[in-house]
């Protein structure tokens, strides 16, 4: 079986593990978008503080089914920067994940309205491919 597409595989709603300095990994939730990862942050985390100190990250997004042995992998490297929430950008993640915004727990629409609330967007410094690395 073929590997889909990056951009098919990268539009399912599967969780990233961002690596920063230090070093420390993360899931994340993400967005991919405009040739960029993009994730929340606030000021509930450390991650903007680490960013400030490297701004390079390591990202992986991959899934297994282990009833069909496929295994497929996206592994990118690039500099993370904290921008200013884009609302708009924030509700496309979020209901990938969380399905229509009426239907969200209260405390990730409450997230949205957070003034410290901000987007990570992450530019890797290859195109992403979809690497198969089924058995």
């Amino acid at each position: 079986m073929a590997a889909p597409d990056v951009h098919d595989f990268l539009a399912r709603p599967l969780v990233a593990r961002v690596a920063t300095a230090g070093p420390t990994v993360r899931p994340v939730w993400f967005l991919w978008e405009d040739g960029a990862f993009w994730w929340l942050t606030g000021a509930y985390a450390r991650l903007g503080r680490r960013l400030a100190g490297d701004p390079v990250v390591a990202l992986v997004v991959d899934s297994c089914d282990l009833a069909t042995g496929q295994v497929l992998s996206v592994t990118c490297r690039g500099p993370a920067e904290v921008v200013p929430l884009d609302r708009a950008r924030a509700v496309r993640k979020l209901t990938r994940y969380l399905g229509p915004e009426e239907t969200w727990p209260v405390r990730f629409s409450a997230s949205l309205d957070d003034p410290a609330a901000r987007l990570v967007r992450c530019v890797p410094e290859r195109p992403p491919v979809v690497r198969d690395l089924s058995w």
